[in-house]
């Protein structure tokens, strides 16, 4: 099996040249479409090629949790609300999308559209960083929502403090054109509502979400 230290090399070497060849260890017969808008190539994707060294490393960590690496999205919480930061690729087909994404009201106390701070602690309402896995789906408060894992000391109360993958008013575009950001989660990846199936097709379960600072 592919370790995830020579994946990132192969990703990082195969995006500087063009789109990617060749399956991952562990992928799914059926391929998901990429979640819109802003469909490209991960050589021209708006990723920080430190932070994607960072999520593919996380794989070698992770390797007995995480099941499938042909797909894997990454947030960059360096960028503001405002911006598509929830980034998806397709290791296989060499594409990559991103999305709006919001962050917690504890990571933004001020709400300026930035994440400032993160926190691990229940009641937080703080985003976290580090590696999840992707779990189950299920119906709650939310709608339709995707467990997550989180598989590192700086996130591993995600499941007892509830860190989700949901759909939210407060995270649709218009909300940009009107506020100039999105509003803030307890602490979930909360997503547009229109784009919540794509994310959830994308991504399904047993797969890698990455959530960090460049």
């Amino acid at each position: 099996m592919i370790s995830g230290a020579a994946a990132a090399a192969s990703v990082l070497a195969r995006s500087s040249a063009g789109p990617l060849a060749g399956p991952m260890p562990g992928r799914e017969i059926a391929a998901a479409p990429l979640p819109r808008p802003d469909t490209q190539t991960i050589r021209d994707a708006a990723l920080d090629p430190q932070l994607l060294r960072k999520a593919l490393a996380a794989i070698d960590r992770h390797a007995k949790s995480i099941r499938h690496r042909d797909r894997i999205a990454i947030v960059d919480f360096s960028a503001p609300s405002s911006e598509p930061r929830l980034h998806f690729l397709d290791v296989e087909s060499g594409r990559a999308s991103r999305l709006l994404v919001a962050h917690g009201s504890g990571s933004d106390p001020h709400h300026t559209g930035y994440a400032e701070r993160f926190s691990n602690a229940p009641g937080s309402d703080a985003s976290s960083e580090g590696a999840f896995v992707t779990g189950d789906y299920y119906v709650g408060k939310h709608g339709r929502s995707q467990r997550l894992a989180g598989l590192d000391p700086t996130n591993d109360h995600a499941m007892e403090r509830a860190i989700v993958i949901h759909g939210a008013w407060y995270a649709n575009e218009d909300m940009i054109a009107v506020h100039g950001k999105l509003g803030r989660s307890q602490g979930c990846f909360a997503v547009g509502e229109t784009c919540l199936k794509a994310t959830f097709d994308h991504l399904g379960t047993g797969r890698l979400l990455y959530a960090a600072r460049a």
